[in-house]
């Protein structure tokens, strides 16, 4: 029992009371349009367009693998674009996916939903277009998250 909450459902539409944050993957070149990311443009606008602004002024500033941006797009919801991902292509260095990138990166999500008493929400992430393994991403989730007592709900989509 890892302590993770699996549901059928969009990660976009997250369920419960309270504060909640949306967590994903995001490459660390910029590009924005694939995976998990079109659901959260289609239902709004502000974390692509931040995701995109601090990519051109990374110049000087650490969003880099592991880096954290948090976009506040309701009252109670946040939605966390954690770089995690090299680049978009599988090639000679294998997949994008970078799994001490994703811990670091939930390591700040940890603290971010301790300050706003928020649980988690999120497709699996990492595993999708990131070429990951959940095998190797969960014990993540868990030991950063769980482990702290932050309620996390992984969504599968689909009906």
């Amino acid at each position: 029992m890892t302590g993770i909450a699996y549901v059928r459902g969009d990660a976009t539409a997250p369920g419960g009371r309270g504060v909640k944050i949306i967590a994903h993957v995001c490459n660390d070149l910029g590009g924005w349009g694939k995976g998990f990311v079109p659901a959260l443009s289609r239902r709004w606008p502000e974390p692509e367009a931040a995701y995109r602004r601090r990519h051109r002024e990374r110049a000087g500033d650490d969003f880099g693998l592991g880096a954290v941006q948090y976009v506040q797009v309701g009252p109670y919801l946040w939605v966390a674009n954690m770089v995690g991902q090299r680049g978009i292509r599988t090639g000679s260095k294998g997949v994008p996916v970078r799994y001490e990138a994703i811990d670091t990166a939930l390591a700040s999500l940890a603290d971010r939903a301790a300050e706003l008493g928020a649980s988690v929400h999120m497709p699996r992430i990492g595993c999708g277009l990131a070429g990951g393994k959940w095998s190797r991403v969960e014990p993540l989730i868990a030991g950063r998250l769980v482990a702290r007592g932050i309620p996390v709900t992984v969504y599968d989509h689909g009906a």
